[in-house]
Formats: C-alpha cells, sequence, structure tokens
C-alpha cells in the first residue's frame, strides 16, 4: 500500500419515483417536474407509467364518472409506496382533499386558454362564415360538455350555424380528426400543446371573454404522502404561491356548486391587482341555450392563509350562481 488514505464515497440516494400517466402529454409534464426535482434534489428521478381507468376505457368521460379518472390509481400508488410523488393536470383532480396525500406544489401556471386547432388555420369566426358559404354548419370536436355549452352559445348569439361533436382521445387523435377532414376543428387547451410543442398547430387562442376554461386548467398538481415529510417539503420549492390562490378559488367554485362531471361548469381566477382576485364563473346547458356568467373580486393577501381566503371568493360566488338557477342548468349534481 501506498499509505493513502482510503475515503468512502456515500452511496447515491436512490432515484425518486415519480408515478405519470402513459399519455405523451402526461409524460412531458411529468418530465419537466422531474428535471426541476433533480436541480433542487441532486436526485435522479425515474419515471413510473401508470395505466389509468380513464386511459383505457373508451367511453365518454360523462359516463364513466370524469372525475377522478385519470388520478385514482396514480393515488393508489403512492399510497402503497411504488412510487414517491405524482404530477397530474390540476383539472383532474377531485376537489375532496384525499387522506394520506398532500398537494405539496403548484407549480406556475402555463397559458390557461383554450386553443382552436382549425382546417386551413381558420379562426373560429372565418371557419364558421366560410362553412355558412358554403351550405353547412361548422363541425367543432371536444369532449368537454364545458367547451360545447360555450361555443353553441357563442354561435346562438351570432346568429350562426355550429355543430359540437363528442370526441376523445389524445392529442394526435384528436388533431387528425381534423388532418383527416371528419371534423373542421377541435378545441384543446393551449397548456397542451405548448408542453408538446405543437403551439404551431394553433388556428387561434380563444379568449376567455368567449371561452372561460376549466377550474385548474393550464397548472399541474404535485402530490405525495403526508407521511414523506422530506420529500413534501423539498417539493414545496416548486411551489407558486399566486398560481396556488387562483386554483384554489376556482376549485372551491365547483366543489360548492357540487358539479356532476358532465356539468358545463368554467372558472377563471385572475390577478387584477396584486392583492386582488378575480373569479368567473359559467354555468349552462351544453346546447348553450342558457348560460349563467357571474365574477367576483376579492382581497387576497399571499401568507398562509391565502388559499383559505380563495376559497371563500369560490364559495361565495357559487353561492350567487346557485341563488340564481345553477343547479337547474346542471343536471345531476355530484355528491
Amino acid at each position: 500500500m501506498n499509505g493513502q488514505p482510503i475515503t468512502e464515497q456515500a452511496p447515491a440516494a436512490p432515484a425518486l419515483r415519480l408515478g405519470t400517466r402513459r399519455s405523451a402529454l402526461a409524460m412531458a409534464q411529468s418530465g419537466m417536474v422531474a428535471r426541476e426535482v433533480t436541480r433542487l434534489t441532486g436526485r435522479a428521478v425515474e419515471l413510473v407509467e401508470i395505466t389509468t381507468y380513464g386511459d383505457t376505457s373508451r367511453e365518454a368521460l360523462a359516463q364513466i364518472g370524469g372525475t377522478g379518472v385519470f388520478v385514482s390509481a396514480l393515488r393508489d400508488a403512492l399510497l402503497e409506496g411504488r412510487i414517491d410523488f405524482a404530477v397530474h393536470s390540476l383539472k383532474d383532480l377531485p376537489t375532496a382533499a384525499p387522506e394520506g396525500l398532500v398537494l405539496a406544489a403548484v407549480p406556475e401556471r402555463e397559458d390557461v386558454r383554450d386553443a382552436l386547432v382549425a382546417h386551413e388555420g381558420l379562426a373560429l369566426a372565418e371557419l364558421v362564415e366560410k362553412l355558412a358559404g358554403a351550405g353547412r354548419a361548422a363541425r367543432i370536436g371536444t369532449g368537454s360538455p364545458r367547451r360545447m355549452a360555450q361555443l353553441n352559445a357563442w354561435a346562438a348569439a351570432r346568429g350562426v350555424a355550429l355543430e359540437t361533436v363528442a370526441i376523445r382521445g389524445n392529442v394526435d387523435t384528436r388533431i387528425g380528426y381534423v388532418t383527416k377532414g371528419e371534423l373542421d376543428a377541435v378545441v384543446l387547451a393551449t397548456a397542451g400543446l405548448n408542453r408538446l410543442g405543437r403551439s404551431a398547430e394553433i388556428s387561434e387562442h380563444l379568449d376567455p371573454e368567449l371561452m372561460i376554461p376549466a377550474p385548474g386548467q393550464g397548472a399541474l398538481a404535485i402530490e405525495c404522502t403526508s407521511a414523506n415529510t422530506d420529500l413534501a417539503a423539498a417539493l414545496a420549492a416548486l411551489d407558486h404561491a399566486p398560481t396556488r390562490a387562483e386554483v384554489a378559488a376556482e376549485r372551491a367554485l365547483l366543489a360548492a356548486l357540487e358539479a356532476g362531471c358532465s356539468a358545463p361548469v368554467a372558472g377563471l381566477a385572475t390577478w387584477v391587482r396584486p392583492n386582488e382576485l378575480r373569479l368567473e364563473g359559467v354555468v349552462g346547458t351544453t346546447d348553450g341555450a342558457t348560460l349563467l356568467k357571474m365574477s367576483a373580486n376579492g382581497p387576497i393577501v399571499l401568507d398562509e392563509t391565502a388559499e383559505q381566503q380563495a376559497a371563500a371568493l369560490g364559495r361565495a360566488l357559487a353561492a350567487r350562481l346557485l341563488d340564481a338557477g345553477a343547479a337547474a342548468l346542471m343536471g345531476e349534481r355530484a355528491r
């Protein structure tokens, strides 16, 4: 031996297991989070692909229960210790808090708007006008009763013809309906197209004046078990307090309305000042014949009570919508 001291390196911490759905969008979103977690913690992150019921069922979301169908398998994996944390599209999360799990972080939100992907890259008004000149209504695909209600209301207000067509499938499948000529356009979330690097395919961003998004749209949710306090604390570095307050208001609106999965309900919270949140809510019928739209503003201080303050704003707006007859528009309400 040469007499040099022997130094032993500590074994590297095991890779963190991140649970994700298998879709291209889910994998892209989870990959973004994985890179940030590695940057923050210095630990490798392994993606664990999990198939959810919502991924395998071919039924319309309104028929299979919508809420939670993309989430429950990931949550089961967390509680069973098969993964360390999970990434969800926040709009997929049920509003009820799950026992044993914690929403460790809500990163800064992407673009909240819906996007039209249309034949020849036409905007909505251009598409409808062109096809009206050809003697037929524009056929626009979406799996969302919320989008159907607002599209149909837009068309009715302008006295133009438009047909909404219920569709399902991943982004490729949905855009494929347009490229193959089966539909004239589809509506998708701008955030998803951006995260997939497909923003160039967007024909028009639909302004919230026309189309208020789903509660939580554009935001991600990072969950882990409440028992894993060290990981929860590390993940909290990814939290964006203004986004968390926005989605807290939107989700409280949804929860207080007790909206079923097939109910056309929309909600969008935006900051009008650094300490004031504006919440817009929409409840309607899918045919667009009735659309109830209200808004409320409230002061929000971004401290440890911000979520509670924002949730109170959501509940207050829901109460006004219910007083104005929202329950009768939603059909069967969730309990």
